[in-house]
C-alpha cells in the first residue's frame, strides 16, 4: 500500500490526538510499510539469528503506541520518530531478557565507530545494545537534545535535515551536535565496563 501524503497522515494523527481512537487503526495500514522498514533497520543492527522479526516488532510497537494516549503529534516525522524510539525500547527489553538467560557469559564491548561515523547501524549483540542504551541515558541526562539526535539518526534513520526540523534547530547546529554526540558516545563506549551477564 502506498503511503498517503504527509498532510493526510498529520490529519489522522491530529484526529487521534483529539480522541478519535479509531484514527490509529485507520492510519496503521497507510504507514505500515515505513514502520516495517524502521523495524528492519533496528533488527539489522543486531547479530544474525535474531528471534524477533520486523512484523512482530511493528505489532508490539503498535500496541505500545495505542497505549500512549493522546500525544500532541507534530507531524509524520514526529510519529515515525516516536515509533522508532518505542521499537528501540522493545529491542533493549528483549536484549536484557536474553542477556539474563546467559548468566556467566562474557559480554563484549560495543564496536560502533564505523556505524556512528556513517550514521548506519553496526551489528550489535544484546550486551552491546544494553551498553549503548546506558550510554544514551547518560548523554540524555546532560544533553537531552544530543541524545534525541542520536536516536533519530542512528535508530530512526532520519536525515540530518529531518532530525534538525523535528528538534527545532538549524541544520548547522544539528551537524555540530551530531559530531559531538558521536565523539562522546565513542569515548563513553570505549571506556565502559562490560555489561554484567543478567544486567
Amino acid at each position: 500500500m502506498r503511503e498517503p501524503p504527509a498532510e493526510e497522515i498529520t490529519a489522522s494523527l491530529r484526529a487521534w490526538e483529539q480522541g478519535d481512537d479509531g484514527a490509529l487503526e485507520r492510519l496503521l495500514p497507510a504507514v505500515y510499510v515505513e514502520l516495517r522498514a524502521i523495524a528492519a533497520r533496528h533488527l539489522g543492527s543486531e547479530r544474525t539469528g535474531h528471534t524477533l522479526q520486523p512484523t512482530a516488532v511493528v505489532n508490539e510497537a503498535y500496541l505500545r503506541l495505542r497505549d500512549l494516549g493522546h500525544v500532541p503529534w507534530h507531524d509524520r516525522t514526529h510519529f515515525f520518530a516516536i515509533a522508532s524510539r518505542i521499537m528501540r525500547r522493545l529491542l533493549v527489553d528483549h536484549a536484557r531478557a536474553r542477556t539474563a538467560q546467559k548468566r556467566g557469559a562474557a559480554a563484549p564491548r560495543v564496536q560502533l565507530a564505523e556505524g556512528l561515523q556513517a550514521g548506519v547501524e553496526s551489528a550489535l549483540d544484546p550486551a552491546d545494545l544494553i551498553d549503548l542504551e546506558r550510554a544514551l541515558e547518560q548523554l540524555a541526562a546532560d544533553e537531552p537534545r544530543l541524545s534525541r539526535l542520536v536516536e533519530l539518526r542512528f535508530f530512526g534513520g532520519l536525515k540530518i535535515e529531518e532530525a534538525a526540523e523535528l528538534l527545532g534547530c538549524s541544520v548547522r547546529t544539528a551537524k555540530r551536535d551530531w559530531a559531538f554526540a558521536r565523539a562522546w558516545l565513542l569515548h563513553r563506549l570505549a571506556t565502559a565496563s562490560p555489561t554484567p551477564a543478567g544486567a
